[in-house]
């Protein structure tokens, strides 16, 4: 149901894009997301009619009154009846506050077993008219120490236009992000444009780059039997969910959220 609803509102369309090196598992279908998975966010954020606040970094998390008193790096804390946390798991044991002691032993043994690999994205925006001449939407390397993932990303998302410029997203192995974790991004950008300029040797050069981070790329190892939810305080509410709870992929997701929302419904 997610699925079609999706599909009939355009947010998701069937991959139909030559991407090389695709693993297709059978009776399972690939889609993309034309205007770029923040789009699903963003559908489903419309939908529940609720007040987003972005860049509300959380560091403190304390029992006040019978609430939550929620504080953060910027402007004063706040009161909560209910906390959902579906940061990266690494991120919930770092917060401050009662939080700390309100984790049993036993959770944070099961919490502290979760594991994210580590990547670099970097994305390559062209002028418009710019041409990349290969065959395909997307190409999966498996003999590179630095790439594993190149995609020509309006072409995969079919949205091609002559009047919007072509962009190209490369992502890193788990072994380069893990070796660079640590480095100067300037330095990260220029390696993998390297390795990049090695395959694709003909690439135009672009009008802009940018080189992303991503600590937290995707769950290998997530909470034993993949709950999809931890409730770590009953009354009031504090609970956990997200990808680290089941896997990474749009189906985990899925089923995190329905198992938060049926462990939330009796709070409310």
């Amino acid at each position: 149901s997610f699925y079609e609803e999706l599909l009939s509102h355009g947010i998701l369309t069937p991959l139909t894009a030559p991407v090389e090196g695709l693993v297709v598992t059978e009776g399972s279908c690939n889609y993309v997301a034309p205007q770029g998975i923040s789009s699903v966010v963003k559908y489903y954020l419309k939908q529940s009619g609720a007040d987003v606040f972005y860049e509300h970094h959380v560091t403190r998390i304390s029992l006040r009154d019978g609430r939550w008193e929620v504080s953060r790096k910027a402007g004063p804390p706040e009161p909560f009846d209910v906390v959902i946390l579906t940061i990266p798991v690494p991120q919930i044991l770092q917060l401050q506050g009662d939080i700390v002691n309100i984790i049993k032993e036993s959770q944070k043994q099961q919490l502290e077993c979760v594991s994210y690999s580590s990547r670099y994205a970097l994305g390559l925006f062209y002028e418009a008219g710019a041409g990349i001449a290969v065959p395909w939407a997307a190409r999966y390397l498996t003999d590179n120490p630095c790439l594993r993932f190149i995609s020509i990303d309006n072409k995969k998302r079919n949205i091609e236009s002559p009047e919007v410029g072509p962009s190209l997203v490369v992502h890193t192995t788990v072994t380069f992000g893990m070796e660079h974790l640590d480095s100067d991004p300037a330095e990260v950008q220029q390696i993998i444009l390297r390795h990049l300029e090695q395959i694709l040797p003909s690439l135009p050069k672009p009008s802009s780059i940018k080189c992303h981070k991503w600590r937290y790329s995707q769950v290998t190892k997530a909470v034993p039997n993949s709950p999809g939810q931890m409730i770590l305080h009953s009354q009031p509410l504090l609970i956990c969910g997200g990808d680290g709870f089941t896997r990474s992929n749009f189906d985990g997701c899925i089923e995190s959220a329905m198992s938060l929302a049926e462990a939330v419904k009796p709070h409310l």
